[in-house]
């Protein structure tokens, strides 16, 4: 199989063969592997007054750096999300234009996603009191706007749908302390899970794939995400209590797990705690399939590279249901 049908299979539960699919959230570190600056870190102030072929020669360029990053490390798929300094008044179709310069360039070697999640997220601490207030004193109004960004989503598939490059969504928003969810489930049920469900409804309608990211601790609000009906749960988070053997019994047969390699231990840990992490996510994660290889949010700016070359090694290794 290609990478992107060994993603697919292990979306759809498909029989595992082969190394285990294998994809980060994002990878930041490009400064260090390739002497670039990352899509997302970019600025385009000028972008207003270049011509057309210079905005071309920066998207093809933004796609040839997502594309040097899968290569490199063998990811199955790319997420493209950092189009936000191109285009500004129509960041979709920016999106799509990089996501057409990748199929271009690699063909149909890469699952190709895209940010696509408009349910309330954790909100920042400038804004926790208000959001509180609203749910107890204007809930409908914060039902109205979930139900707003559905329909904007909804907007967005059909768009997506009809380009034929995107393949599928990372569905981005944060619900989770590493202590818990920032609601209560029974607020979680009320506010964000319909929302969730309508959006990745439309998404399956559509023939499309959604992975939901959440960090923290998603135990309390787990049977929500599971009647959801994502493809996948990312990101497993160990430093939220995450156990992904847990996990893989509990609805392993019905989601796809992505990620629980520790991402604080590649940074603060040492060599043989992350190779013990990288091994228990493999061990746990492998069986019967239905799992992607991670990290438990992404490769961040100022994680050190020698770190994931270490846990690619044991990946490498150890990451084969055919050995």
């Amino acid at each position: 199989m290609t990478p992107r049908e060994a993603f697919i299979n292990a979306l759809d539960g498909g029989t595992p063969t082969g190394r285990v699919p294998h994809f980060e959230l994002v990878f930041y570190l490009t400064m260090e592997a390739f002497g670039k600056v990352h899509p997302e870190h970019r600025t385009f102030g000028s972008w207003g007054q270049m011509s057309e072929l210079e905005r071309q020669l920066q998207r093809r360029d933004v796609a040839e750096t997502y594309i040097a990053i899968a290569e490199r490390y063998e990811h199955s798929a790319i997420y493209v999300t950092g189009c936000y300094g191109l285009g500004k008044k129509d960041t979709i179709g920016e999106t799509l234009r990089v996501c057409e310069f990748i199929r271009e360039i690699s063909g149909d070697t890469f699952c190709i996603l895209v940010p696509g999640d408009g349910t309330y997220a954790l909100p920042g601490g400038n804004h926790m009191v208000e959001f509180a207030v609203q749910m107890a004193e204007r809930p409908q109004e914060l039902k109205d706007g979930a139900q707003r960004y559905v329909d904007i989503y909804r907007a967005a598939a059909e768009r997506h749908k009809a380009s034929g490059v995107v393949d599928g969504y990372c569905m981005c928003a944060d619900y989770c302390f590493n202590d818990g969810p920032f609601m209560s489930p029974t607020q979680f049920d009320e506010f964000v899970t319909p929302y969730l469900k309508q959006t990745i409804d439309c998404y399956r309608e559509h023939g499309l794939y959604a992975i939901k990211h959440t960090d923290g601790n998603i135990m309390p609000i787990l049977d929500s995400l599971v009647e959801c009906r994502p493809h996948g749960l990312h990101s497993l988070d160990p430093q939220g209590g995450i156990d992904i053997a847990e996990l893989k019994r509990l609805i392993g047969d019905q989601i796809c797990l992505v990620g629980n390699v520790n991402c604080g231990l590649l940074q603060t840990g040492t060599d043989e705690e992350c190779i013990e992490s990288t091994r228990y996510a493999l061990q746990s994660g492998m069986p019967g399939g239905r799992y992607i290889f991670s990290t438990s949010n992404c490769v961040y700016t100022g994680m050190d590279l020698k770190r994931y070359d270490l846990i690619q090694d044991v990946w490498r290794r150890e990451g084969n249901y055919d050995a």
